[in-house]
């Protein structure tokens, strides 16, 4: 069975203990609709990059507004809960990967209505 690395479990246990917080303790109205969606820690585990997702585009600045205010508040409670001698420097960054994807679909499906104008079936 193959191992994971330390900073994967690290950054799983944070990405869950951040998800929760989020749900249950801040109360700022511009955290209400941000996802944690991943959680990425470098090697020695003292740089933490911690992506995020909003429900709407025009959300996203006032998301990393709200992050930065409740700066201290989410790394004093992060170092609670992960034990760890040093606590990691958190970054918050927009994940850009689902607007990507969506980006994709359409494309995709633009295609597939274009091809079903040209394609005609064959006659019998």
């Amino acid at each position: 069975m193959k191992s994971f690395p330390r900073s994967d479990r690290v950054g799983g246990h944070i990405q869950r203990v951040l998800s929760d917080l989020l749900q249950k303790d801040i109360k700022d109205p511009r955290l209400e609709m941000v996802t944690i969606t991943d959680v990425k820690l470098s090697d020695d585990l003292r740089k933490a990059r911690i992506y995020f997702t909003t429900s709407t585009p025009k959300n996203i600045e006032r998301a990393i507004e709200g992050f930065k205010s409740a700066h201290g508040y989410v790394k004093r409670v992060l170092s609670q809960h992960l034990g760890l001698r040093y606590m990691p420097d958190i970054e918050f960054l927009y994940d850009e990967s689902f607007d990507y994807a969506s980006r994709i679909d359409k494309l995709l499906k633009s295609t597939k209505t274009d091809n079903e104008k040209d394609y005609k079936p064959p006659e019998k």
